[in-house]
């Protein structure tokens, strides 16, 4: 528990300052293994494919917020803040602008505190009610936090009808406009239901009934590369990739999460902190020719709970570990 203690304070000053004058420049995006933390230059040098480019460049590289609830519930955004800028983090992506036990924040002081640590709002997560009831004040929020992206990780539609996802579609074209009115990129993040058949036309995926449907001026997509191939494993006939390769500017982020093949779990899959899967991650982001443009998040559903032995069960460090992972990965 408490093999992160002392981190805090004892280098995040170097390492948040080197990454706050890397946050707004492209000099990152060739940083070398020379600058990186030990841990990060040992995972490169043990990185199969060696040299190459690096796959996800490291003012590219974010973390869900969702992923480490428990420290921002228990610890407050700030200390979580200083942690993630330690790790290497440059992105944040919220899941609602609360802190538990810490007590009460504004999203001004949120602002505050994302800017003294050299960290950036990416995105954020909020439910469709809050899409269709409280677009206005969201839209406020992201401007306060300085984020190009809002978006919602639940499926456009629990009615799993053509019609229901005509429905939802045309609701994204009008929260995706007034999104863009304000200058930001309304998004959709999948989980595995998406894929899956209509129930009134099993010849039509949920997923591209959306996707066709939906004006690609306005509304984006969250690709969350875990749940995709659970979507693939539970309804087959489709390859993940095709989907950013096909639509490139319709994916402005990436959930960067992993899964270790599980044939005796519902999914096919279980989730697991990054690296210690084997989905194919290399493979797959060897295929994108604008990695630069997209921003690449570590989510882990459990990383609160679970911990690759003799690692211990410590959310923190489940987002260390997989950072070091990420910024490893080289095409």
């Amino acid at each position: 528990m408490h093999s992160h203690s002392t981190s805090l304070g004892a280098q995040p000053m170097s390492r948040r300052s080197l990454m706050l004058g890397l946050a707004a420049s492209t000099v990152a995006v060739g940083i070398g293994t020379a600058f990186a933390e030990p841990a990060v230059a040992a995972a490169a040098a043990a990185a199969p494919t060696g040299g190459g480019t690096r796959l996800v460049p490291v003012n590219r590289i974010g973390v869900q917020l969702f992923s480490i609830r428990d420290k921002v519930n228990e610890l407050g955004f700030r200390a979580v803040f200083e942690e993630l800028a330690d790790i290497g983090y440059s992105e944040v992506e919220f899941a609602g602008y609360t802190q538990g036990q810490v007590g009460a924040i504004t999203p001004q002081q949120i602002r505050q505190l994302l800017d003294d640590n050299g960290l950036r709002a990416v995105g954020t997560h909020l439910s469709l009610s809050q899409l269709g009831n409280d677009l206005a004040n969201q839209i406020d929020i992201a401007h306060t936090l300085g984020m190009p992206h809002i978006g919602t990780a639940n499926a456009p539609s629990n009615n799993n009808t053509v019609a229901g996802y005509l429905a939802a579609a045309e609701s994204f074209n009008s929260w995706g406009e007034q999104a863009s009115a304000a200058g930001l990129k309304l998004y959709q993040h999948n989980h595995q239901g998406e894929f899956r058949f209509a129930t009134d036309d099993p010849s039509q995926r949920l997923y591209d009934i959306f996707l066709d449907n939906t004006d690609p001026k306005h509304v984006y997509l969250e690709m969350d590369v875990y749940w995709a191939y659970v979507g693939q494993y539970l309804y087959p006939g489709f390859e993940p990739i095709d989907y950013v390769t096909a639509h490139p500017r319709r994916y402005p982020l990436l959930h960067l999460k992993d899964g270790k093949t599980n044939t005796a779990a519902t999914n096919g899959y279980d989730i697991i902190e990054f690296g210690a899967g084997n989905l194919p991650y290399q493979s797959f982001l060897s295929q994108l020719r604008d990695r630069g443009q997209r921003f690449g998040i570590y989510e882990q559903d459990n990383a609160g709970s679970s911990a690759v032995p003799p690692n211990p069960v410590n959310s923190l460090g489940n987002a260390r570990r997989s950072y070091e992972s990420i910024a490893a990965l080289r095409g």
